[in-house]
């Protein structure tokens, strides 16, 4: 691409004007301000002392090098220290020609590397998917497929959390007071009925914990002298000495959990190349953890629980396993890891987690390396924001979460009603109509989650989401379905070889230019594991293109090499709304 090509020629100019090598790493490009004239700005500032001249006579020498060196360089300018270079418009025309029907266009071939491990989802089998699940299966997912985009090898996994003390609260409630319910007798979806029994078993402890405090015992106490949690630990410690009933009662309540996430997972396009279980990774985990202490890695304290002790990593101690020999979080992990770097020996593994799971990740990593397994610098935290809605923060114990389902379902109205009161479906029957309302819904839900960095907590408004006008999915949805209404009434005839010679306008050498960003912004978007970057460049291609169409005409153009240059120019944009809708699984409509 063009940026390189000149920061070569700028690494050339300052070995040969000023004899100093320097790496083309340490130079950068910026896109030229749009009050000045120019596309890229190069500021000459930070080589003053290599130049021993003035900023000006630096920019301009550089600028005079550049442009007799390049023949795609029509001139340059400069403003103060910043020199702003001129590409001719045969370039950008080039461009359009080369990559029309560039099918994989912005995208690099696969590499043949080590594969990149993405894990996300990683549910608990005691409650259905929630928003907070939303965002993280598709900024797992999304995160996934820009990495693929860019060349590397993927593997998409899933780690369920399918045991431990959550696990055993839903089942003893339903044990309990279940009555023998089924998905099939209550009509409800599997993972809804298991969060069911979880609230409730929280409703009757928090009573318990009640009135002993009402009986003199102090609160902490009150917490782990209630006897549902004591019935809830007796039961873990069943299922690890593998009890009957208990696995019996285990498997058909993780049945149910798992149809019902399997729904949900379908609505949401997500899926997974590889599913990790805690009930088979654990036992890997505690033996890690047991050969750690023989080798004088870890601690046993006088209760018999192990210990990792990380004070001198300046945190502090850490439980690997309690006193009764069961494990906690951090044991399944350390299983989970090892297990997937001997499959795999993955070059990175990413874990996509909520932030509030930032030490739980830095204790991992130095955990397994006190163990002394070196490979524990592959592994990556990528930390994300929590989502709430105008109405406050969630709290699945409590029952104050919001359903994944349930919110499909509210989008999906939304975006039926939104459309019909704009006039977006007259002509559409009413199976096609129900079509497009699923993929609007879907392409707001999805846009307004990924267009925020990850790391940011964000407020997910579905009103505001489903907003044809906005910066949603929506509106770019709708300026893909105008641009294929306008090349069916041509015929989606393309010329495929614009001619050089022809007069482009301002906004349409923008265009270009935004279409020319697209491989990298893909590769940044990669680098940086941030969809938002995905997803705010097609807003602003989308937005660029409207404006455009709403001044200069297209298919009514009387001069018949501007029409095909701009057609050509509105099906590039088409395909690469597309292609960068699809990075971030949202699909667009062919009209609307």
């Amino acid at each position: 691409m063009i940026e390189e090509i000149l920061l070569r020629s700028i690494a050339d100019a300052i070995k040969t004007l000023y004899q100093t090598d320097i790496d083309i790493t340490s130079l950068s490009l910026q896109k030229t301000r749009k009050e000045f004239e120019g596309d890229f700005t190069f500021a000459v500032f930070p080589f003053l002392k290599i130049s021993k001249k003035a900023p000006e006579q630096t920019a301009n020498e550089i600028g005079q090098f550049v442009t007799e060196s390049l023949d795609d360089v029509e001139g340059f300018n400069v403003i103060k220290g910043f020199l702003n270079i001129v590409i001719k418009k045969s370039y950008w025309l080039n461009f359009l020609n080369q990559n029309i029907n560039n099918t994989t266009f912005g995208f690099n071939p696969h590499k043949n590397t080590s594969p990149v491990l993405v894990e996300y989802s990683s549910p608990n089998t005691n409650k259905p998917l929630h928003l907070g699940h939303i965002r993280n299966n598709l900024l797992g997912w999304s995160v996934a497929e820009i990495l693929k985009a860019n060349g590397e090898n993927v593997v998409k996994v899933n780690l369920v959390n399918d045991r431990g003390i959550h696990i055993c609260k839903s089942m003893l409630a339903w044990k309990l007071w279940g009555n023998m319910e089924t998905p099939q007798s209550s009509g409800l979806k599997g993972d809804h009925l298991a969060g069911k029994y979880y609230v409730l078993f929280d409703k009757y402890y928090k009573k318990e914990v009640e009135e002993l405090v009402a009986k003199g015992f102090d609160k902490e106490v009150a917490e782990k002298q209630a006897p549902l949690i004591i019935e809830a630990q007796n039961m873990l410690r069943k299922w690890e000495a593998k009890d009957t009933d208990v696995i019996k009662l285990w498997n058909l309540m993780n049945g149910w959990v798992y149809e019902g996430f399997d729904v949900t997972y379908k609505t949401m396009g997500i899926d997974f190349d590889k599913t990790y279980y805690e009930s088979q990774t654990y036992l890997l985990g505690k033996s890690i953890v047991e050969k750690g202490f023989n080798d004088d890695k870890l601690i046993r304290k006088e209760d018999n629980s192990v210990w990792a002790d990380l004070t001198t990593d300046g945190l502090d101690e850490k439980l690997l396993l309690r006193s009764d020999g069961t494990s906690v979080y951090m044991t399944q992990d350390l299983g989970t890891a090892h297990q997937r770097h001997e499959e795999y020996k993955a070059s990175k593994m990413i874990y996509v987690v909520g932030n509030e799971q930032n030490y739980h990740f830095d204790v991992l990593k130095i955990v397994l390396k006190k163990l002394g397994y070196d490979w524990a610098d592959s592994i990556y935290h990528l930390s994300y924001g929590m989502v709430e809605l105008p109405e406050g923060k969630m709290k699945s114990r409590e029952g104050t979460v919001v359903d994944a389902d349930v919110l499909i379902s509210e989008m999906i109205e939304t975006a039926r009603q939104t459309a019909f009161e704009l006039g977006k479906i007259d002509d559409f029957e009413s199976e096609e109509a129900k079509i497009l309302y699923h993929t609007i819904a879907l392409g707001a839900l999805k846009y307004f989650i990924l267009k925020v960095d990850p790391q940011k907590n964000m407020m997910f408004n579905p009103k505001e989401s489903i907003d044809f006008n906005g910066h949603t999915g929506p509106f770019i949805q709708y300026t893909h379905a105008r641009i294929k209404s306008l090349l069916n009434k041509a015929d989606n005839v393309i010329a495929n070889n614009i001619d050089l010679n022809i007069n482009i306008l301002d906004k349409e050498k923008n265009i270009l230019q935004l279409l020319h960003e697209y491989p990298a912004t893909i590769k940044q978007a990669a680098e940086s594991l941030s969809p938002a970057l995905i997803a705010n460049y097609i807003y602003e291609l989308a937005k660029e293109y409207n404006g455009f169409y709403q001044e200069i005409p297209v298919f009514k153009e009387e001069n018949i090499e501007l029409r095909e240059f701009r057609l050509a120019i509105s099906s590039f944009v088409a395909n690469v709304i597309k292609s960068a809708m699809g990075l971030l699984g949202i699909s667009v409509p062919e009209k609307m």
